[in-house]
């Protein structure tokens, strides 16, 4: 991505603060840095956050990030690390010398892979690590087909409860699951939340997906959003839209 965009004040990466941007975070699922930069420009200042996924960071490697982080950017890097310790200990380094505030693992991975990555996040304090506990693509007869036994908020809670006790700041899951999530681990930790749709927006291959204005009420720190916004004749605007059933 050219070094074109403009730089934009922030503040430190909190949702407690009071400003609904802080919770939004924009999907660039996008195949050239040249339309990552054509969609970061378009949403402006209605978004400080920005999810780099397996896609962008496939066709344009690292330097997407560098970019996006230089223009004052936050980096979402979504590549739901699940290696042995070691590998997943040396990615998590290298992450966090790109300046990438919040990256995701496996929970599953173990606990052993998830201390790994947040000993190796050490060196950037404000490096928020997340552990993925079931896609939002999946159900309980996709976990089931796969051995693993109970309902999908089994699952979750299961998973998020290991990755809290192993380091982790905070969790990836479904806003169908995030109401549980606090009723039962409490407070102290983030919850981002994919699969989040406005009310009439195509659903596409998520399959427990909720509004904005759902999973915030159901205890989400931060959600993602991704076509609706970057496919929007209008990015800003739509941005904006969602910022304003955030607040409400």
């Amino acid at each position: 991505m050219p070094a074109a965009l403009p730089s934009i004040p922030h503040g430190g990466l909190s949702y407690r603060n009071g400003d609904p941007r802080q919770r939004l975070i924009v999907a660039l699922d996008v195949s050239t840095a040249a339309a990552a930069q054509k969609i970061v420009a378009a949403v402006g200042d209605s978004a400080l956050t920005y999810k780099v996924g397996m896609q962008l960071y496939t066709a344009e490697g690292p330097q997407v990030v560098r970019d996006l982080v230089a223009s004052g950017r936050r980096v979402f890097l979504d590549l739901k690390y699940h290696d042995i310790p070691n590998t997943v200990g040396a990615a998590v380094g290298e992450a966090a010398k790109l300046g990438v505030s919040m990256l995701t693992v496996h929970s599953s991975g173990s606990g052993k892979m998830l201390r790994s990555a947040v000993e190796a996040a050490k060196t950037c304090p404000d490096l928020i690590v997340l552990a993925v506990t079931v896609l939002t693509s999946m159900d309980g007869s996709d976990l089931e087909k796969i051995g693993i036994r109970g309902t999908v908020e089994d699952s979750v809670v299961r998973l998020a409860t290991i990755a809290l006790a192993n380091g982790c700041q905070g969790v990836v899951a479904s806003a169908r699951e995030a109401s549980t999530l606090r009723a039962e681990l409490g407070d102290a930790f983030a919850i981002v939340t994919p699969g989040v749709r406005p009310a009439g927006s195509k659903v596409g291959d998520q399959v427990r997906v909720v509004t904005p204005a759902e999973a915030i009420a159901s205890g989400a720190s931060y959600i993602v959003v991704g076509r609706p916004i970057t496919e929007a004749a209008d990015p800003a605007a739509e941005a904006r839209a969602i910022l304003g059933q955030i607040s409400g």
